[in-house]
């Protein structure tokens, strides 16, 4: 255990690079290339205690995070998916996945008992690894059906509304199971203000006043439209907030299918359900789901979306309050992961470009859409 750590549980393992059983990991040769896993990994494998050995790796990651995935291929032929991070905090990290180990045991009982991809447990607790400024986790592998297309027929995107209103209700259902996180967009959003209204704002986020300034007017107007549309007193609920199509797979029984399974939790939040909206408005986009990302917000205007709001609201009812808070759901993913938390989330050469676009484009645009004018999907007649 390393200096400092000992009140932290068995599940939550601190280790330093000791283990000579992990050395025999470090390359590993899969079908087609030697691949190196961590060293992270490899003590964070040995430390866990499965008899099981890791016999070859392949790398999974997306190359647009700074996480590392890996699939590790075992000695029984079974497998798991390993992820290395060292962003923000490791507590917040382990905090996350305890809610989401805890959720996916109250969804055991309804239709989605299957559906989250479960991390690794030691005991009641999911098993973490720290070493020193970096942690990793392992998950089960995912069971992979099928993914929607780049671009959705009107019927999909019906099917895909009704799906996701049923796991909300269902979210609704657990949540008051489950304990808040500690954080929340309101506290983040809090912290990103108080920032840029210090003396050395332009300093230390390397932009112009006239940068620093439209940034403190884009957190005030978010923290007083939350109070006027009363967020304080909504219920929170879990979400995965980053819906793409390469995050969750489907099963079709025949034109129809069901959510099937999911994985990365990245962006794993306790908010109120609309907070999951934006990344699906891009998903049934008349674009479709976009592989450039760029973040524009016209995508929650669209009428594919409408039908997407018309659908959703057939099952889990929405307020007008809802869909004004759309334009702060939109306002907090650009504010929070884009400019204060851009470099942990993006590769170097993406966060530059969405940050000026941030900046130049994307908050700009904000200002001139109308959100009063979805207030029609609520009636039965649109």
């Amino acid at each position: 255990m390393g200096e400092g750590y000992e009140g932290i549980d068995s599940a939550a393992r601190v280790g330093t690079h000791a283990p000579e059983q992990a050395e025999e990991v470090l390359a590993l040769a899969s079908e087609t290339e030697v691949v190196r896993v961590p060293r992270l990994i490899a003590d964070a494998w040995t430390a866990y205690g499965d008899k099981r050995t890791i016999v070859s790796a392949e790398e999974a990651s997306a190359n647009v995070s700074t996480n590392q995935v890996f699939r590790l291929r075992l000695s029984d032929g079974g497998s798991v998916i390993a992820k290395t991070s060292s962003y923000a905090s490791y507590f917040l990290f382990r905090e996350d996945h305890d809610r989401i180990h805890l959720w996916n045991k109250l969804l055991q009982r309804t239709r989605y008992k299957d559906f989250l991809a479960d991390a690794l447990s030691d005991g009641d607790r999911v098993f973490t690894y720290l070493d020193g400024k970096a942690w990793a986790v392992f998950y089960k592998d995912a069971d992979f059906q099928q993914s929607l297309p780049r671009l959705l027929s009107e019927d999909q995107i019906v099917n895909l509304a009704e799906e996701i209103a049923y796991f909300h209700k269902e979210g609704r259902i657990v949540a008051g199971a489950m304990p808040l996180t500690s954080v929340s967009i309101k506290s983040d959003i809090i912290h990103l203000y108080d920032g840029l209204c210090s003396p050395r704002a332009a300093q230390s986020f390397r932009m112009s006043a006239e940068h620093i300034a439209l940034l403190q007017r884009a957190c005030f107007s978010f923290l007083t439209s939350l109070d006027a549309l009363g967020y304080d007193y909504w219920q929170r609920l879990p979400l995965l907030i980053d819906w793409n199509i390469g995050n969750f797979s489907v099963k079709y029984r025949g034109e129809r299918f069901k959510l099937h399974s999911r994985w990365d939790y990245d962006w794993f939040r306790m908010e109120p359900p609309t907070l999951d909206f934006y990344f699906l408005s891009r998903v049934v986009s008349e674009v479709g789901d976009r592989s450039d990302f760029s973040y524009l917000p016209d995508c929650l205007l669209e009428p594919r979306f409408r039908l997407f709001l018309r659908a959703y609201h057939s099952i889990n009812p929405l307020t007008e309050a809802d869909l004004l808070f759309l334009k702060e759901v939109y306002r907090f993913f650009i504010l929070n992961y884009v400019i204060r938390k851009g470099e942990h989330f993006f590769r170097p050469h993406f966060i530059k470009r969405l940050k000026r676009e941030a900046l130049t484009v994307y908050l700009q645009r904000l200002d001139d859409l109308d959100f009063s004018a979805l207030f029609s999907v609520l009636t039965e007649d649109a």
